[in-house]
């Protein structure tokens, strides 16, 4: 029994050792990417590993394609013409957890 209690707690403190790690080199990314003059303003998934993304590098736009092993300039974008969505993710239409669980208890038949 106390075998397994000492796993037990020695597994938790894997868990929280590598949650916090996590959080650290996450928070030090960030900290990187805070001030940058990049921004990503939009992906669009074309296949597998073929995108096209809307970069904001300082006051300009561009889209480029982003593959495998290459990125390709395609044109300027003129920002103005953008359409921005309030949630926009890309072409890929994602739905938070509660309202994917809502939309299951509403087609499971009762009991």
């Amino acid at each position: 029994m106390a075998q397994l209690v000492t796993l037990i707690v020695i597994f938790a403190l894997v868990l929280a050792i590598t949650y916090f790690a996590t959080r650290w080199v996450g928070g030090i990314q960030k900290e990187k990417m805070i001030g940058s003059n990049v921004k990503v303003l939009e992906t669009m998934r074309i296949s597998n590993s073929k995108y096209i993304q809307i970069l904001k590098i300082g006051n300009k736009c561009f889209a480029i394609a982003v593959c495998k092993d290459t990125v390709t300039y395609l044109c300027e974008v003129n920002e103005e013409e953008l359409i921005y969505r309030e949630n926009s993710t890309g072409g890929i239409h994602v739905d938070n957890f509660k309202a994917i669980l809502d939309k299951y208890k509403k087609d499971k038949p009762e009991d």
